[in-house]
């Protein structure tokens, strides 16, 4: 580069500056990610199972409800079968937890345990899944 006018002065320089191979550290000390390790991350995500949303998570961590696997795998299941019924909001019981569940997205909305359950009033949901 001409450091006078800040110019390229040949098709190398640029290419150089701009055209870095996958997976080579940048000027800036960062690591540059491929589109397709972006993109295979994401799909991964997504194959992965549920989402739990940021107030899920909240209102799990303040309940102090953990879930085991096995019940991690039948609210999984539930969510499925719900999915399979063309439900979009659902209630999925598992044991004594309740989850409200977006099924288009796949993600838990809220989690309650049966003492949480003010007057076992669910609203806002379109279908029930008992697991």
């Amino acid at each position: 580069m001409d450091k006078i006018t800040n110019r390229f002065t040949s098709i190398e320089q640029v290419t150089g500056e701009y055209l870095k191979p996958a997976g080579s550290i940048a000027a800036s000390g960062k690591a540059t990610v491929s589109f397709e390790e972006i993109l295979r991350g994401k799909q991964s995500e997504q194959a992965s199972g549920l989402k739990f949303s940021k107030h899920a998570s909240m209102r799990l961590e303040e309940r102090n409800i953990s879930l085991t696997d096995e019940q991690n795998e039948r609210l999984q299941n539930g969510v499925a079968k719900a999915d399979k019924k063309g439900i979009r909001e659902s209630l999925v019981m598992v044991d004594s937890l309740a989850f409200i569940v977006n099924i288009p997205n796949k993600t838990v909305v809220t989690a309650m345990d049966q003492t949480d359950k003010q007057d076992n009033i669910f609203t806002n949901i379109d279908g029930a899944v008992i697991m």
